[in-house]
C-alpha cells in the first residue's frame, strides 16, 4: 500500500521531516517514491506541493494520521473535496 508519510532527518533533538510517498512496508527512513513537502515541528514551518499531493491522493495513496493533520492545517483536504 502506498502512503503519504514523514521521513525524519536533521540533528539529534532537532528533527525535520520530509513529506514523502512510499510503500508502507519500507522503513521510516527508507527509499521514497517521491518527495512532496517539508515540515519542521520546531519552527512550525511547512512547505507543501499541493498539486502533487492531490494527485497522489486521487491515485489512492493514504495519508498517515500526522500527515493528515498537517494537510488539515494547510486546508488542503478541503480543496480535495471541492
Amino acid at each position: 500500500m502506498v502512503k503519504l508519510r514523514l521521513k525524519r532527518y536533521g540533528r539529534k533533538k532537532q528533527p525535520c521531516y520530509r513529506i514523502v510517498v512510499m510503500d508502507s512496508r519500507n522503513k521510516r527512513d527508507g527509499k521514497a517514491i517521491e518527495e512532496l513537502g517539508f515540515y519542521n515541528p520546531i519552527t512550525n514551518e511547512t512547505r507543501i506541493d499541493i498539486s502533487k499531493i492531490l494527485q497522489r491522493l486521487a491515485q489512492g495513496a493514504q495519508a498517515t494520521r500526522t500527515v493528515q493533520n498537517i494537510l488539515n492545517k494547510a486546508q488542503i483536504v478541503a480543496q480535495e473535496n471541492n
